[in-house]
């Protein structure tokens, strides 16, 4: 059985970073790739980044928002990673973390096995 779980959330204030984690389970790690969505209150879910099996990267938000998100995979871990520095209170969401099918994609739609989702809050 495919399992995701995310981890690495919580409330910090505007300007703060934050690593969020995705320990997978049930596949072969290193095969897949691994997308990070946001899904933020109200809103749809959004892609930001996605990594290949061999840690290839890919980003999905605005360029002026890239620098902020840096996603990252240890595969000896079946672990993938998203830190968010700078922190902003439009950064508040959940955050969820899928597997990817063959290549990534920035939409969500595409992704068929997601974890639970870690809840971040930035305060002003």
């Amino acid at each position: 059985e495919v399992q995701l779980v995310e981890s690495g959330g919580g409330l910090v204030q505007s300007g703060g970073s934050l690593r969020l984690s995705c320990a997978a389970s049930g596949f072969t790690f290193d095969d897949y790739g691994i997308g990070w969505f946001r899904q933020a209150p109200g809103k749809e879910r959004e892609g930001l980044s996605c990594i290949s099996g061999i840690g290839n990267t890919y980003q999905y938000m605005s360029d002026s928002e890239k620098g902020r998100f840096t996603i990252s995979r240890d595969n000896a871990k079946n672990t993938a990673y998203l830190r968010i520095d700078s922190l902003k209170p439009e950064d508040t969401g959940a955050y969820h973390c899928a597997r990817a099918p063959i290549t990534c994609y920035s939409g969500p739609e595409f992704y068929s096995d997601w974890g639970q989702g870690t809840q971040v809050t930035v305060s002003s």
